[in-house]
């Protein structure tokens, strides 16, 4: 063998090694970075379709971000983890940084999902219940002491002049906020949409009393602390623009959003027209109403602020720029 031949094929296998050692580096370089996102409750429930749908139709891994949701426990503790560091990014209501920013949680909210509002009161007519007032004395589920959809609970009470002391409020996990409607084990529940739809598929009279009716609670939001909105504004964006991506998706065609969501979600196979009733519903009650897709309202979030200390919910309002920004869903 001649020593241009067995130079040749050294040459030959070295370049083979560079090429695979460049390819590998090259897929080091675009492999997508894994974050933590926090949910204030299970994943599998279709109040989350659109960070859902964001990552089965891949806008999340278009994005640069290979997301793993984290349950937490309701949106007031999504809001604390977020400020302390343990996550780098989740969600709640709208309404979350004004009740934990006062008490030295650096949490905004970077992305609003959607014009409406996120809890509708719903209640069986059998127990007497046709309007607001009618919730004195009554059972009242709620997924937890601790998530935003019972402050809205409460702001809608006060509203009407009632405390919380006025009502049986009982945390009872995301499994049973419905089901012990339908069950009749309580009066009624701070509901969101899907459970709203599953309440009236189970019950045969009930009436709907969204929150957003009597005083300006809000949809579910995206949180970031200032420390990562400072440090870290493109993966910021990036989750946001990705989620708004996929809310909407759903508001395009709830029907064609339904049969993606399932085909993520193997467990609802076989509900497939109830999704299409859920996913509507919150198209209708929740998504709608921004002029621009995902924006706060400063207006109406200092509405809402001055509403909570009147309600004696927070001790001072601060300025409406420290609880939100819109820079996010540009």
């Amino acid at each position: 063998m001649s020593f241009d031949k067995v130079s040749g094929g050294r040459h030959n296998r070295l370049l083979a090694l560079a090429v695979a050692i460049g390819l590998a580096a090259a897929g080091s370089a675009n492999a997508a970075e894994k974050i933590t996102y926090l949910l204030p409750a299970p994943p599998s429930l279709p109040a989350f379709a659109p960070w859902v749908l964001a990552k089965h139709l891949g806008y999340y891994s278009d994005a640069g971000y290979d997301v793993e949701f984290v349950v937490a426990r309701g949106g007031v503790d999504v809001a604390k983890q977020i400020g302390v560091g343990n996550a780098p990014i989740g969600g709640a209501i709208g309404d979350t940084p004004i009740i934990v920013r006062g008490n030295g949680v650096p949490v905004k909210a970077v992305g609003l999902m959607g014009g409406g509002a996120m809890t509708v009161v719903v209640g069986r007519k059998d127990r007497g219940i046709e309007k607001l007032e009618d919730l004195r004395g009554k059972k009242i589920s709620v997924l937890a002491f601790q998530d935003t959809t019972y402050y809205a609970l409460l702001g809608a009470l006060a509203a009407k002049g009632i405390t919380k002391n006025d009502v049986n409020a009982q945390a009872v996990g995301p499994a049973a906020v419905a089901s012990l409607v339908v069950a009749g084990t309580v009066d009624a529940c701070a509901c969101t949409p899907d459970w709203e739809i599953d309440v009236k598929e189970g019950t045969k009279d009930t009436v709907s009393l969204p929150t957003k009716d009597y005083f300006q609670s809000m949809s579910q939001a995206i949180l970031a602390s200032d420390k990562v909105i400072a440090e870290r504004p493109d993966m910021v964006r990036a989750i946001v623009k990705a989620t708004l991506k996929g809310m909407q998706f759903v508001m395009d065609d709830p029907n064609k959003a339904a049969l993606a969501y399932v085909e993520a979600s193997p467990s609802f196979k076989g509900k497939e027209e109830l999704m299409k009733k859920i996913l509507a519903n919150y198209t209708g009650r929740t998504y709608k109403g921004q002029s621009t897709l995902g924006a706060m309202d400063p207006q109406r979030l200092g509405n809402l602020q001055h509403f909570y200390k009147s309600q004696g919910f927070i001790e001072a309002e601060l300025p409406v720029d420290q609880l939100y920004s819109n820079d996010f869903i540009k």
